[in-house]
């Protein structure tokens, strides 16, 4: 997949162009929907499908002290629109000079720098520019002056509503993982950074990669078993989410950290993917480290056979 930085690349991608816009934070299936109509109608075009996100999430420049956490970095977004077979993705930075832009010099710039923009997908009831002037009529009038046409996608619905980032959010911080899943259409994944740490995990056996996670949402604290996989390898393990009472000195700080099933080397700077499977129990303090070792190997066990079963 071809990463752009700014709208003045759209020139380097051959036309004609469809565009798909949106924050598509979590890439759920109403996001694919409007993903997967770009690059239909671009195929059925003879041109290139570009999906078109922003960095920061726009929430969080706007409203940083009310911002929601993500369900994906910008990074881990990219991976999984590259998954779902996207060619083209293009990151427009959200910043002050964007935030202030009209919804109209928004998509001039666009038809200006595509050659030529063939058309625009967006999710039902799409808003966008200067406090959310735009929307999608907006658009079409926008359209017919400049030569493309509109594609508004109809949301998707699961379990009588239609999906959203939001509901996603709330089922993985209440814990319900099978609403998560049911809502992404996979397993609820986070995307870390393995970073060292206090390496006690070594000593009792159960060696950890301890996680730096880009502001993704967390499930509650607890242990799970975990499906992790970076660049093509993939392993089995058990993570844990929360503060460490048992080991935990200094400041209370909540970590993620997964023991690997079946692995020995150096996993430091890498990104991985967690896909949380399923909760074993909650975090606990215990009597002693013989005490947590003991528990660690029981959770391991728990979750080498529920990953089985699955």
């Amino acid at each position: 997949m071809e990463i752009l930085r700014s709208i003045a690349e759209l020139e380097r991608i051959s036309g004609p162009v469809v565009l798909s816009i949106g924050v598509f934070d979590g890439v759920h299936p109403g996001h694919r929907a409007v993903l997967g109509r770009a690059a239909a109608d671009a195929a059925a075009a003879g041109g290139s499908a570009v999906a078109l996100t922003f960095d920061p999430h726009p929430a969080r420049f706007l409203r940083p002290g009310a911002a929601p956490r993500l369900l994906t970095s910008t990074a881990h977004k990219a991976r999984l629109i590259e998954e779902f077979g996207m060619p083209n993705l293009l990151i427009v930075p959200f910043d002050a000079e964007f935030a202030a832009q009209s919804p109209e010099a928004f998509i001039r710039r666009l038809a200006s720098a595509a050659r030529p923009l063939r058309q625009i997908c967006v999710g039902e009831n799409w808003t966008f520019g200067k406090g959310r002037a735009g929307n999608v009529a907006l658009l079409r009038a926008l359209g017919k002056e400049m030569g493309f046409t509109v594609a508004e996608v109809p949301a998707v619905k699961i379990d009588g509503a239609a999906v959203s980032s939001t509901r996603v959010r709330e089922a993985v911080e209440r814990g319900d993982l099978d609403a998560a899943r049911r809502l992404l259409g996979r397993d609820y994944t986070i995307l870390g950074t393995v970073e060292p740490g206090d390496r006690l995990g070594r000593t009792i056996g159960f060696p950890t990669a301890n996680l730096r996670a880009h502001n993704e949402q967390f499930p509650p604290d607890g242990v799970y078993a975990v499906r992790v996989s970076a660049e093509g390898e993939n392993w089995r393990g058990v993570a844990n989410v929360g503060y460490r009472p048992t080991v935990a000195s200094g400041a209370p700080e909540r970590k993620l950290e997964v023991h690997l099933f079946d692995f020995s080397g150096d996993l430091y700077d890498r990104d991985l993917d967690v896909d949380f499977v399923c909760f074993l129990r909650g975090e606990k303090k215990f009597d002693g480290l013989d005490a947590l070792k003991a528990q660690i190997a029981a959770d391991a066990a728990e979750a080498r056979r529920l990953l089985e079963a699955r």
